[in-house]
C-alpha cells in the first residue's frame, strides 16, 4: 500500500467540506476523485500533499514513497527566466551530473597511473553503470518527447517561462513531473489546458506508467481510459468504486436509487408509527399510553437516514427555439483567414441543416474558435462567404465570456439583455443556474470561471435561438453540470455547432464530427469514437484530394458521409471515384512513397553495418584497458541503435 487516507475531515467556518473520508492506493493503481464543484476534491489533494492541514484524520505514505503533485496554478514558475527546454531538463540535473563527472574522469585518467588510475576506473565503471541505468543517453529525446506530447513545438522550446500563459506554465510543470517518475503522481485537473491530441498522449502515458496515479478531473473520456478506481465525494463523505468512470456512473446511479428507496421506506415507517402513537394516546388509557411511550422510545433510537440529494436537480437547463428555421441553416464557402504570415485555413467549406449537432475538434491554435467568431460576425474573414438560412436566430456561447459585462450585477446582466422579464422571472432564471438570494447582486467580475459559465448558459437559455454556436461549453463545468447540458442539447430541436475538447460530451451530443486538420476539415457523420475509427481513411482521402487540387481546385473539405451502419467497402468506393488527374497525382504519390522506402532501407543497411563495425572494434583485445575509447564506442553504439529503431519504425509506417 502506497497511501492510506484515514477519516479526513475539513471545515471552513461552519461549512463541513470533508467528513471522515477514507481510501487507499496500492502500487500501480490508477484512481480518480470525482464530485461536483465545491465537493472538496482539490482540498483533499492539498491535505494529502501537506499543503493544507486537516481538522481530523491523516494521510500516511508508505516509508520511502516518492510523490509528485501538479496543482491547478503554478506560482513557482511565474518569474522564471529559464527556457521551456532548460526548465524541464533541470529535472535531469542528477543524471546530467553523472555525465559531467564521467567526462572529468576521462580527462583525469589520461594522466593517472597505478592505484590512482585503478580507483578512477572503478568510479568510472560505477558512474557509467548508473548513467545507463537512468537511461542517460536518451535524456534529450525523453525531454523532447514529453514536451511535444504535451503540445509544445520545437519553436516553443526556447521561450522564457515568464512569457508563457498560465496554461503553458501548467504544461511545463506537468512535463517536469512526468519526467521525475515518482512512485505516485497526483494531478489536479491535468487536462484543462490540453487539446485532444495532448490528452490522448497523456492517457497513453498514464496507462503505461508503472507507478500509481491519483487524479482530479472532469474529463470523463480521459477517466474511462486511465483509471481503475473512483473515489466519489458527495455531501462531504467519500465512497469508493472499482472500475472506470462509466462503471462508476452506473453503480453510483443504482446506489442513489437504493438510497432514495431506503429513505422513502423509513419515512413511511416513521409516519406509520406516529399515526399509531397518536391513536394509542387518543384511547387515553394507562396501557395504551405506555404502548405509545414505548413506540416513541423506539423512534428516538432509530438512526434517521438523511434525505438523498438528487444532483441532477441542481441546475435546470431547458433550451427551446421560439421559431423554426429553414431547412438550410448555414452555408460557408471558400473561407480563408490568416494572422500575419500564418494561414489558419483557406477554401474552407461547411454546410449545416436544421436539427444537426456538429462538433469541431482539432489541436489548439488551428483556428476552431476563429471559425465560430467569423460565423458570428465577431471576426472578419480574409475571403469567403457566410450565408444564414431563412429565419435563423443565433445564440452564442463564448468560452472567454467576453459577452458578459464585468461591472454589472448578475441581475442587471439578465435584465438589461431581456428587459421584458419581470423581477421574479429574472430571479427564477438565475436560481435555475444556482444563483440564489444575494448572489444575484454579485458583480460579474467577482465570479469564478464556473459561475461565469453558468451565467452565460442562463443567457443562452433565454435567447430562444434556433441555431446555437458554442465555444468550449463544458469548460469550468463539473461532471453533473456537463450531463445536464448534454440532456438539454439532446432535447433541443434546433441546430448546434460547437467547438469542444470534451470527447465524452462530443460522443453524447453530436451527429457529425469535423476535425480542423492542416487547414482543412475532415468530416464524418456519427460520434467521436466512430470518427476515430475512420480518421486515417479521411486523412488519406484528403491527401489524395490535395494532390488532385494542384490541377483541379478541389474543395478544402473532405467528408466521409457515413454512419455506424455504413460498410468500409462503400467508403472505399466513394474514395476511389477519382478523375484522371487525381489518379495521376495518386500514382506520383505512390512512386514518391516507394522512393522513401528504398532510401530508408539503404539507411537501415548502412546503420546495421556501422553497428557491426563498432561491435567488432569493442571486441578488440588491444582496447580492453582503453576506457576512454571504449566509452566513445559505447556512446556511438547507443546512438546508432536508437537511430536504427527510429528507421525501422519509419520503414514500417511507410510500408503500411
Amino acid at each position: 500500500m502506497l497511501l492510506q487516507v484515514s477519516n479526513i475531515s475539513k471545515s471552513f467556518n461552519d461549512d463541513k467540506i470533508l467528513d471522515k473520508v477514507s481510501f487507499f492506493l496500492d502500487k500501480g493503481e490508477k484512481a480518480a476523485i470525482v464530485g461536483i464543484n465545491g465537493a472538496g476534491k482539490s482540498t483533499l489533494l492539498k491535505i494529502i500533499t501537506s499543503g493544507l492541514e486537516a481538522d481530523e484524520g491523516e494521510a500516511i505514505f508508505r516509508k520511502d514513497v516518492s510523490f509528485g503533485y501538479l496543482a491547478q496554478q503554478q506560482s513557482d514558475l511565474s518569474d522564471s527566466s529559464n527556457t521551456v527546454f532548460d526548465e524541464v531538463m533541470s529535472v535531469m540535473d542528477e543524471v546530467n551530473a553523472l555525465y559531467e563527472r564521467m567526462r572529468i574522469l576521462e580527462k583525469q585518467m589520461r594522466e593517472a597511473e597505478g592505484s590512482q588510475l585503478d580507483s578512477m576506473m572503478n568510479e568510472y565503471d560505477r558512474l557509467h553503470h548508473e548513467y545507463e541505468k537512468e537511461n542517460g543517453y536518451a535524456v534529450n529525446s525523453m525531454v523532447t518527447g514529453v514536451l511535444k506530447g504535451l503540445g509544445f513545438s520545437e519553436a516553443d522550446f526556447g521561450k522564457e517561462i515568464r512569457t508563457l500563459s498560465g496554461g503553458e506554465k501548467t504544461r511545463v510543470a506537468l512535463s517536469r513531473l512526468l519526467l521525475k517518475k515518482p512512485d505516485l503522481i497526483i494531478l489536479d485537473e491535468p487536462t484543462n489546458h490540453l487539446d485532444i491530441q495532448a490528452v490522448t498522449w497523456l492517457e497513453n502515458y498514464i496507462r503505461n506508467y508503472p507507478g500509481a496515479v491519483l487524479i482530479v478531473a472532469h474529463d470523463r473520456y480521459f477517466l474511462d481510459r486511465t483509471v481503475n478506481k473512483i473515489i466519489e465525494l458527495r455531501n462531504g463523505t467519500g465512497s469508493v468504486y472499482k472500475g472506470n468512470y462509466t462503471a462508476y456512473a452506473e453503480k453510483s446511479a443504482a446506489r442513489r436509487i437504493e438510497e432514495i428507496n431506503l429513505y422513502n421506506k423509513q419515512q413511511k415507517e416513521i409516519s406509520h408509527q406516529n399515526a399509531v402513537i397518536e391513536k394509542l394516546r387518543s384511547f387515553n388509557r394507562e396501557k395504551s399510553i405506555k404502548r405509545a411511550e414505548s413506540r416513541e422510545k423506539l423512534l428516538e433510537k432509530m438512526e434517521i437516514i438523511s434525505k438523498p440529494v438528487e444532483l441532477n436537480d441542481a441546475m435546470k437547463i431547458k433550451i427551446e427555439p421560439s421559431i423554426e428555421s429553414g431547412r438550410d441553416v448555414l452555408t460557408v464557402t471558400d473561407l480563408k483567414k490568416s494572422f500575419g504570415d500564418r494561414v489558419l485555413f483557406e477554401d474552407l467549406c461547411l454546410n449545416l441543416q436544421r436539427g444537426s449537432r456538429v462538433a469541431i475538434t482539432g489541436p489548439n491554435g488551428t483556428g476552431k474558435t476563429t471559425i465560430l467568431k467569423i460565423i458570428n460576425d465577431m471576426v472578419t474573414a480574409d475571403r469567403g462567404s457566410i450565408t444564414l438560412g431563412a429565419k435563423v436566430h443565433i445564440g452564442y456561447y463564448d468560452q472567454e465570456q467576453q459577452l458578459l459585462t464585468d461591472d454589472k450585477t448578475l441581475f442587471e446582466e439578465i435584465q438589461d439583455d431581456y428587459p421584458d422579464l419581470d423581477n421574479t422571472r429574472v430571479r427564477n432564471t438565475l436560481a435555475a443556474f444556482l444563483f440564489t438570494g444575494d448572489d444575484v447582486f454579485k458583480q460579474v467580475k467577482d465570479l469564478s470561471g464556473g459561475e461565469r459559465g453558468r451565467l452565460s448558459l442562463a443567457k443562452l437559455m433565454l435567447s430562444n435561438a434556433n441555431f446555437l454556436i458554442l465555444d468550449e461549453p463544458t469548460n469550468h463545468l463539473d461532471i453533473v453540470s456537463r450531463e445536464i447540458l448534454e440532456n438539454a442539447l439532446n432535447n433541443y430541436s434546433g441546430t448546434v455547432l460547437y467547438v469542444s475538447h470534451d470527447r465524452y460530451f462530443i460522443n453524447k451530443t453530436c451527429t457529425c464530427v469535423k476535425e480542423l486538420y492542416e487547414g482543412r476539415l475532415l468530416s464524418c457523420d456519427g460520434d467521436y469514437d466512430y470518427f476515430l475509427e475512420k480518421r486515417d481513411d479521411l486523412i488519406r482521402a484528403l491527401g489524395e484530394q490535395t494532390a488532385a487540387s494542384d490541377t483541379s481546385n478541389a474543395s478544402a473539405s473532405i467528408a466521409l458521409q457515413s454512419s455506424r451502419t455504413s460498410s468500409d467497402e462503400s467508403s472505399a468506393a466513394s474514395g476511389a471515384a477519382l478523375d484522371y488527374e487525381a489518379q495521376k497525382a495518386l500514382k506520383n504519390a505512390v512512386r514518391k512513397r516507394e522512393n522513401q522506402i528504398k532510401k530508408c532501407e539503404e539507411e537501415i543497411e548502412k546503420t546495421e553495418s556501422d553497428i557491426a563495425l563498432i561491435r567488432e572494434q569493442m571486441s578488440d583485445p588491444s582496447l580492453a584497458s582503453d576506457f576512454v575509447k571504449l566509452n566513445e564506442l559505447s556512446s556511438s553504439l547507443s546512438s546508432l541503435e536508437t537511430r536504427l529503431e527510429e528507421l525501422m519504425d519509419q520503414w514500417t509506417e511507410l510500408s503500411e
